[in-house]
């Protein structure tokens, strides 16, 4: 059996904190968020960005970033609104939500640009 990889990770580190599945793997260049924003759009989940400080973002509710894009299919619009975000918020982690009215929860959730503690 091959050796398991320890992912150094507390609460008082603000920076070693991990945020889901894609947390763990380096983060996400633009082509990459892209292809996840398509895959929102390609499941008919409806987009949402949300934003908080480093330091809040396990003990407070995250941020809206305007209203969810119900039914918003231009993946650059999508693309457009979330950097928005970042830069009216450069400090703050900005996650991007695929909701899926069917099922009724979130189809998919992850961190897209991560903010500096201060």
């Amino acid at each position: 059996m091959s050796d398991m990889q320890d992912y150094n990770s507390s609460l008082e580190d603000v920076n070693s904190r991990k945020f889901g599945t894609f947390s763990y793997l380096p983060a996400m260049d633009a082509e990459r968020i892209r292809k996840q924003v398509e895959y929102i759009v390609s499941k008919g989940w409806n987009p949402a960005i949300e934003h908080t400080e480093p330091e809040h973002a396990f003990d407070h509710y995250w941020y809206m970033w305007k209203l969810p894009m119900f039914g918003e299919t231009n993946v650059d619009a999508i693309l457009k609104e979330a950097e928005a975000c970042h830069k009216a918020h450069p400090n703050n982690h900005v996650r991007l939500i695929g909701y899926d009215n069917y099922a009724q929860t979130k189809g998919a959730e992850m961190v897209i640009y991560r903010g500096k503690p201060v």
